[in-house]
């Protein structure tokens, strides 16, 4: 009695162990990038002319 007690115990500790251990990655190529869009699409979102301002290497450091 006490032996199939404690299969079943360890058997539910191993399933629920099992299921929380599972992850989801997503391959999507924007996840890999941190967010950011590029300086085109931020142009196209914003509705300007020109996509030189959202530009890293465009960009003026503040000093």
């Amino acid at each position: 009695m006490k032996l199939t007690k404690f299969i079943k115990t360890l058997t539910c500790v191993v399933l629920i162990l099992s299921i929380t251990g599972c992850s989801v990655h997503s391959s999507s190529s924007s996840s890999s990038r941190s967010g950011k869009i590029p300086p085109g699409q931020a142009k196209k979102m914003s509705g300007s002319k020109s996509a030189k301002a959202y530009a890293p290497g465009q960009q003026k450091k503040n000093r």
